[in-house]
């Protein structure tokens, strides 16, 4: 009879055993219900873990809000519909987007993912597209400072505001295409390359791959860079010439003066955009170029492409820093005093 009891008080040791280490598994997956097919979660300590929900959250807020005001600016104003705002315009819609879908990555914070397989593919197709965007309207806002610093009297004839909008829409247009080809097969077949439900991952081809580091960042780069040291050694040489001939110069030839200062600015600031995009988005595409994205530690992944979103944050900063518009802009916008009558005819430059 006690050898039956203990049996017995073993057997329910074993059962209870067996409940609690079920419990704990279920504990690590992102569906404790689904003990066999459920995604483990990622196990990171409870401060590293909020210090990163608080860091990209306000990173996420920061971004979407200075960006919406820029597009506020430049659409609400009337003074400030030139082509060179427009491709600033596009420039923040791309990095607004950008700080929307920090919020989706905050939700793998934890390597799970709740939305579903086609909201997974949605949430990388927008990632794409958007970082194609931006990448083809800083070839863009090149062109137009080449075109600014290096053929100034045919600039107001060559961009026109139409034809900046007809570009800024086939260089969206042109993402969207690109990437749906790209994507097609995922597209069509969301959750494919899943292993467990609560994953958000895919893979791309080789040849998908390679056409996309090619028109999304070899080409793109290398004509922003080639422009841009054009306009670098351009402006050089018309600032010592503006300098060496400054006594000179009659009253009609200092207002040109002053525009070509004002071309100037502009060429300054934008390079500086454009530079602080190169230095965030060239560690992401290099690691790719180089195909050695294997052999990195998940901790310089994540680095890679939280300078990207770094930078959708930066381009605000830099037009208030550089830019007087913007500063007065944020000034009416904060105040409502875009509410009242004829704001939009406002003197802004």
């Amino acid at each position: 009879m006690t050898k039956r009891f203990g049996h017995k008080a073993a057997r329910a040791q074993q059962i209870l055993l067996s409940v609690l280490m079920e419990t704990l598994e279920g504990s690590e997956l992102c569906f404790p219900q689904l003990l066999n097919t459920s995604c483990r979660k990622t196990g990171r300590p409870h401060f590293e873990t909020m210090l990163i929900y608080i860091l990209l959250s306000s990173l996420s807020l920061i971004t979407a809000v200075l960006n919406l005001l820029v597009i506020i600016s430049i659409s609400h104003f009337k003074q400030l519909h030139t082509p060179t705002n427009l491709n600033l315009l596009s420039l923040a819609v791309s990095d607004f987007f950008v700080g929307l879908l920090i919020f989706f990555q905050i939700m793998l914070i934890d390597g799970c993912w709740f939305l579903g397989d086609l909201m997974c593919v949605v949430y990388q197709y927008l990632a794409y597209i958007i970082t194609s965007a931006s990448i083809g309207t800083m070839v863009i806002i090149s062109v137009d400072r080449y075109v600014a610093i290096c053929h100034p009297l045919h600039y107001s004839t060559k961009v026109t505001q139409k034809r900046v909008q007809v570009c800024i829409s086939l260089c969206w247009m042109c993402s969207v295409i690109l990437h749906s080809l790209n994507l097609k097969d995922i597209l069509k077949q969301p959750g494919r390359y899943n292993s467990c439900i609560g994953e958000c991952v895919f893979f791309i081809s080789y040849i998908a791959g390679l056409v996309d580091l090619i028109c999304s960042f070899i080409i793109p780069i290398t004509v922003i860079v080639v422009l841009y040291i054009r306009v670098f050694v351009v402006a050089v040489s018309q600032a010592r010439a503006m300098r060496s001939h400054i006594a000179a110069v009659t009253l009609q030839k200092s207002v040109k003066v002053t525009a070509k200062k004002s071309e100037m600015k502009a060429a300054r600031t934008l390079g500086v955009v454009v530079v602080v995009f190169v230095i965030c988005t060239c560690p992401y595409y290099c690691v790719a170029l180089t195909g050695q994205d294997n052999l990195l530690n998940a901790a310089f992944v994540t680095f890679e492409i939280f300078l990207i979103y770094v930078n959708s944050c930066l381009n605000p900063l830099i037009y208030a820093f550089f830019y007087p518009w913007f500063r007065k802009s944020i000034k009416l916008i904060v105040t409502l005093k875009i509410l009242q009558p004829d704001s939009c005819d406002a003197l802004m430059l």
